[in-house]
């Protein structure tokens, strides 16, 4: 059965990138979804387990806050509560077709939801004529898509949750087993070594300016990266990450899209530059050696 599928994308490839565009679609909609919920879930969780440590009694909590989850309840329009149909959930056309608006009460819908679904229809394009009709594909498509949902969480939020970084960490390790994208002694040393590098930067840091520089979270991000393409990536992906944060910073500065001393994100140029890293970083790496 798998080889018959296999086979038909081999022979049909327009069969295969159309599947690609349709999954990335698919699933940057329900990246909006996790990107909204996740945060507000560890909120509340958090807030129960402060309240149990200390022996209070339970905070009183919305209900809809009470019962949710990246399932339930379903979606709704945030200002009248209108149930979205299945048929203006459709990814990128429903929005078109409703104009931006919502069907009931006329409350403009946020452009980042076509947006989230376009990018991550091209990315998973992108990922699967790289990788072609292969396991890694799928493997790269999940990577993929998680990395999305870090870097909209820590736009929003500051914020990298564990539920989604230490997961990431242990399937990179994992994969290294059946040398997936690299072997095992690559992946473990890459996990140790991109921890401990940005946890270095950040005591340094803290120690010469007495201020925090970054969050645990891109800590544990990094050693992520670190497992799934293995140590001798790790110097390419900390260049390209803060040379395009730099970058991105500075414009933000120049234009008064930020303050300076607001703080600004590391993550999102993390998972830019370790996606660059497991697509095209073997090929990035030669180049860069062919020139030396």
């Amino acid at each position: 059965m798998l080889e018959n599928i296999t086979y038909f994308f081999q022979s049909e490839p327009w069969a295969f990138y159309t599947l690609a565009l349709f999954l990335g679609l698919s699933f940057g909609s329900f990246l909006n979804v996790v990107a909204y919920r996740l945060p507000r879930m560890m909120e509340r969780d958090w807030k129960l387990e402060c309240h149990e440590f200390l022996e209070l009694d339970p905070p009183e909590l919305e209900t809809s806050l009470a019962s949710l989850s990246l399932a339930t309840p379903a979606s709704a329009c945030p200002n009248c509560g209108h149930k979205i149909r299945f048929w203006e959930n459709i990814p990128v056309i429903s929005y078109l077709f409703l104009k931006a608006k919502c069907s009931s009460c006329g409350t403009g819908i946020s452009f980042q939801y076509p947006a989230v679904e376009l990018l991550t229809a091209l990315a998973s394009l992108t990922v699967a004529y790289t990788f072609g009709v292969t396991i890694q594909t799928v493997l790269a498509l999940l990577f993929t898509w998680v990395l999305i949902a870090l870097t909209l969480i820590d736009i929003k939020k500051q914020l990298l949750p564990d539920d989604i970084t230490l997961p990431l960490l242990w399937a990179g390790i994992l994969l290294s087993f059946f040398n997936i994208f690299t072997d095992l002694t690559s992946s473990v040393i890459g996990a140790m070594a991109g921890y401990l590098i940005l946890w270095s930067i950040y005591h340094l840091f803290k120690l010469l300016t007495k201020k925090e520089g970054m969050g645990f979270g891109d800590f544990k991000l990094l050693a992520a990266l670190g497992a799934w393409v293995g140590f001798e990536y790790l110097p390419q992906i900390i260049l390209v990450s803060s040379v395009v944060g730099s970058i991105i910073g500075i414009s933000m500065l120049l234009i008064g899209r930020t303050k300076q001393q607001q703080p600004i994100p590391f993550g999102p140029y993390l998972a830019i530059a370790g996606w660059i890293a497991l697509l095209w970083g073997e090929t990035i790496n030669s180049t860069y050696l062919s020139f030396l």
